[in-house]
């Protein structure tokens, strides 16, 4: 069962998309930000880069828990944009995300019911194409292991974060190779044990602070 399924996950990286009605083109930039300032960065640069499109629609998450929330319609009937954008993103629970349609106008009007499938469908289809990433409190375990055992102890590591939901970081050689493992803390006894049974008991895990940790997909 997926551990604290209370936080929403992210994206890996900026992504667009592309989708035509009736002759309107929706071009949907979707992207990371870690802020509102850095989503109204983004944001302004999209407006600069396609300058002549004529609206360019906004909703945003941001925060671990999604607790800052915005969209606008820019010049589109209200409702018809921007709450649906951000409704999506709602849906599927992600946050730290900024996501702007910019819109050339085909000449045939949509109507609202138009406009709302039409803003929801950008947005839908660009997260599909998305690299989604988890977020997951971890407890770091830091363990210090001879080099010649680190390949062994390792290859453990690796094939334990992938059954219980953990994340490995980059190994660092010094006068030992030091492995941080980050461990759900529900399951910190267990990868004790599992990595005693594992190295005889020769490795010790030093646990250290718990923190929101992304997994890439």
């Amino acid at each position: 069962m997926p551990l604290d399924q209370d936080l929403p996950s992210t994206i890996a990286a900026a992504v667009e998309h592309t989708l035509e009605i009736k002759r309107s083109i929706f071009l949907t930039h979707l992207a990371p930000v870690g802020s509102m300032e850095e989503a109204d960065a983004v944001i302004a640069r999209i407006r600069k880069e396609r300058w002549d499109a004529r609206h360019h629609c906004v909703a945003m998450i941001v925060g671990t828990h999604a607790d800052r929330q915005r969209s606008t319609d820019d010049g589109e009937p209200a409702g018809t944009a921007g709450v649906p954008m951000l409704e999506v993103l709602r849906r599927r629970d992600v946050t730290d995300v900024v996501a702007i349609v910019s819109r050339w106008f085909g000449g045939v009007l949509l109507g609202t019911g138009g406009l709302v499938r039409a803003y929801t469908h950008a947005v839908a289809d660009t997260l599909d194409v998305a690299r989604e990433v988890r977020r997951r409190r971890l407890t770091a375990v830091t363990l210090d292991v001879p080099h010649a055992d680190a390949g062994r102890v390792l290859a453990f590591c690796h094939g334990w974060v992938a059954s219980h939901e953990g994340t490995l970081g980059e190994p660092e050689y010094g006068t030992d190779a030091r492995l941080v493992v980050h461990v759900p803390p529900a399951r910190l006894d267990a990868f004790d044990a599992d990595l005693a049974a594992a190295t005889a008991g020769t490795v010790r895990p030093l646990r250290g602070s718990t923190s929101v940790v992304d997994i890439p997909l």
